[in-house]
């Protein structure tokens, strides 16, 4: 039964916003391809596209995308709109990559180290790296979308936390940099970023799935019913604070024994560099013990690295399971530094999941937990929270 009030009007802003979410997604697309994705009939695919050419939301073009049938040429999210520059960001790094109006790539990703001590310097370095590219396109209203490491409040445009920072105060970053810059701010947390990245990139990507992110810490997201599973105080999905061990090492959340004490790259360069310092003749530096180096000796078969590798990938293997069986996801997309360990630690997660009650491998509708690599490129991944703009028009036009 319809809601009281889910009249003809709202129906009508509703698969308006289904067109454009499709119109996002796949770039552009023609009238028959939009009517097999709705499963309305041309007539009133018609109807809706003429609606949202009226009212600017979308642009035509004579381009014919088939070399069957007739030309009605194709469909596409207008190219006059505001840029958009995408940011990853850390207390040393950013990672950005500037998007057109339909959200594709300008240029190659751009990347910054620094070391920013207050926040007063990190917010420096992302307004003038949004400044070159303000110079270098002048004509252009640029706009910000930020992935930003940590606990972030996507309505407030607080970072919470940030586990690298040598600060721990909240920093109202959306609000400050809109005063300076001029322009909007939109920002999520890095994780977000990858599932956002997911969601509207990935062809293949399904409704319910989760991306793990495992490097300086472990964070994830989950996208549950095409939507950011994000909490009330927007912490969900901190796979990287289950304890592993309740007598294991302090974490910088306040506990003891969470899986990033155990299984993240900085425990594992942590670990690592106590026992350098045993190893006088080591060539590992342990003052200077990077991540390419921990990578390239457990590539050479450094033994005592391969095995905290090892037990590493067993612990977020044995969270994982606990996770499939509360959420039955059917997707799990992994990124980050630590995919550099390769298949070998890939499958020692995937072994670690055991088995999951929900999983029955003799039902034809069954689909077992898939636990892979993420496979967006780079700029792609940076892209992701750009889509922040997107789900934020969509949702008005669903409202």
């Amino acid at each position: 039964m319809l809601r009281s009030g889910f009249n003809n009007a709202r129906v009508r802003e509703a698969n308006k916003a289904i067109f454009l979410a499709h119109l996002w997604r796949e770039k552009q697309l023609s009238k028959s391809r939009l009517a097999q994705l709705t499963g309305l009939s041309i007539p009133a695919v018609s109807n809706i596209l003429q609606e949202l050419l009226d009212e600017g939301r979308i642009s035509h073009s004579t381009e014919k995308m088939s070399a069957r049938g007739l030309n009605s040429g194709s469909y596409q999210i207008p190219l006059n709109g505001p840029w958009t520059l995408c940011m990853n960001i850390t207390p040393t790094s950013i990672d950005s990559q500037l998007a057109d109006a339909r959200l594709l790539p300008v240029g190659e990703p751009g990347h910054l180290s620094f070391d920013a001590q207050t926040p007063q310097v990190l917010l420096n370095h992302i307004a003038e790296h949004w400044r070159q590219y303000r110079l270098r396109f002048p004509d252009q209203r640029i706009n910000l979308a930020l992935g930003v490491h940590g606990q972030v409040d996507p309505v407030t445009g607080v970072s919470q936390t940030m586990p690298q920072a040598r600060w721990k105060t909240p920093v109202e970053m959306k609000y400050l940099l809109e005063e300076r810059l001029g322009v909007q701010v939109r920002m999520d947390n890095d994780c977000a970023m990858l599932a956002l990245a997911e969601k509207w990139q990935n062809p293949a990507g399904l409704q319910d799935f989760c991306v793990i992110n495992v490097d300086y810490g472990i964070g994830s997201s989950f996208v549950i019913g095409d939507k950011i599973w994000r909490g009330s105080l927007y912490g969900s999905g901190q796979i990287g604070h289950t304890i592993i061990n309740p007598d294991g090492s302090a974490c910088d959340c306040g506990r003891y024994g969470c899986l990033e004490t155990v299984a993240s790259l900085s425990a594992l360069k942590k670990q690592a560099r106590v026992w350098l310092k045993t190893q006088p003749d080591s060539t590992l530096n342990p003052d200077a013990l990077t991540t390419a180096a921990l990578i390239d000796a457990w590539r050479n078969g450094d033994v005592r690295i391969q095995a905290w590798v090892e037990h590493a990938a067993s612990a977020i293997g044995l969270s994982l399971y606990n996770f499939l069986n509360i959420l039955n996801i059917n997707q799990i997309w992994l990124y980050g530094r630590s995919c550099a360990f390769g298949e070998r630690w890939l499958n020692t997660i995937v072994r670690q999941t055991g088995f999951n009650p929900f999983d029955h491998g003799d039902s034809p509708q069954a689909k077992a937990t898939q636990i892979s690599f993420g496979r967006l490129s780079r700029a792609q991944q940076i892209l992701g929270i750009g889509y922040l703009y997107v789900e934020s028009q969509l949702n008005d036009e669903e409202g």
